[in-house]
């Protein structure tokens, strides 16, 4: 297990870059505990495969460190980082044994017989193939072939980290479920340190101690899914977290007030001036409809899925969501909405803004 820690790291694909936006992956100063479940999440092309594989040692970063219990390994060849990679797509022997996949990288090690044995039967378990170890992998479907890979890289107890690049694309969903409940089964046991690389909230959400959310090659927020849902730190992170996202209105702020096209909303906290595009940000959830106070809407469809109903109305021009619950009454004056004035969070050029000290 290791910390893992980036020291001023970026990486561009150009050669000579020559301005931030030359960078695939910007600058980065983090450190990921020793031990700790984190998923990377973002929209495809954001970075995270990037310093996923930075941090395996499958690519040298242009700029910037990399250590592993503060130890620089930048420039060490990933044999030398100890730690196990699962891809998106199977990476198996096929003309090996479901068994012998899942051994080789214990008997690559010199491990005892009964130990590797034992440790495969385990695995085996896990991932639902006990019925096919003796089978080889050539002919298998690309779901147990994927299975595979996953216990292939969980084997070894002994590694540095546990990296996962989108290791559950070509898995079916009820394996999927299933799967991702094995995986931090195997964490709360090992305690090894995990990096799970996906775009699906769902399986960063339940997978991680801390997810990593990244945007246009940033680290935007770290943080649990408590605190990426309840005060997103950028605006990208709100409307990525959560179905549906976030609103995010446009606003003009004054101490405790916020103002939209004049009318007034009432915030928990007060704020300093502030400049650039204002904004509040407030999720579907701590927004309600209401016949007498609120700021005015119009209500443009009402979608109801199951378990709670989906209002999709417009506030001054700007797209708005609510969520109300399954049995609750939505009247034709009700033509308001109100915020929770504690779940109102004030954005400045995108960032939230902190309030000021009382």
């Amino acid at each position: 297990m290791a910390k893992i820690t980036l020291d001023n790291l970026a990486h561009s694909y150009l050669p000579n870059p020559g301005s931030e936006d030359d960078f695939a992956l910007k600058e980065l100063n983090h450190d990921w505990n020793d031990g700790e479940a984190y998923a990377l999440l973002g929209a495809s092309g954001c970075g995270k495969s990037t310093l996923l594989n930075i941090i395996s040692g499958l690519l040298q970063p242009s700029q910037g460190r990399i250590l592993f219990n503060d130890q620089d390994v930048t420039h060490a060849p990933t044999t030398a980082r100890n730690i196990a990679q699962v891809f998106q797509f199977p990476v198996v022997y096929d003309t090996m044994t479901v068994r012998d996949n899942l051994a080789f990288p214990l008997r690559n090690r010199g491990a005892d017989a009964d130990y590797i044995a034992t440790r495969v039967q385990e695995i085996a378990a896990m991932i639902g193939m006990e019925d096919t170890l003796d089978r080889k992998a050539r002919g298998l479907t690309a779901d147990a072939k994927q299975k595979i890979s996953l216990g292939r890289g969980m084997v070894r107890e002994d590694v540095n980290a546990l990296l996962f690049d989108e290791p559950l694309t070509v898995i079916d969903p009820h394996m999927k479920w299933e799967l991702r409940t094995q995986l931090k089964r195997l964490h709360q046991q090992f305690g090894h340190t995990m990096i799970y690389v996906t775009h699906d909230q769902t399986e960063a959400l339940t997978f991680a101690d801390k997810v990593v959310v990244m945007h246009d090659g940033r680290v935007v927020q770290i943080g649990t899914p408590q605190e990426l849902f309840e005060t997103p730190e950028h605006t990208f992170v709100g409307y990525f977290i959560g179905s549906p996202g976030m609103n995010v209105i446009p606003a003009k702020v004054d101490g405790d007030r916020a103002y939209i096209n004049g009318a007034e909303v009432m915030l928990a906290r007060g704020y300093g001036k502030l400049q650039g595009d204002i904004a509040i940000g407030v999720r579907p959830e701590f927004a309600r409809l209401s016949d007498s106070e609120g700021l005015p809407v119009k209500i443009r469809r009402i979608e109801d899925v199951g378990r709670h109903k989906i209002i999709r109305a417009d506030c001054f021009g700007t797209e708005i969501n609510i969520v109300a619950a399954e049995a609750d009454e939505i009247r034709a004056d009700m033509t308001r909405v109100a915020f929770d004035a504690d779940h109102v969070n004030v954005y400045a050029n995108d960032w939230r803004v902190k309030e000021e000290a009382a």
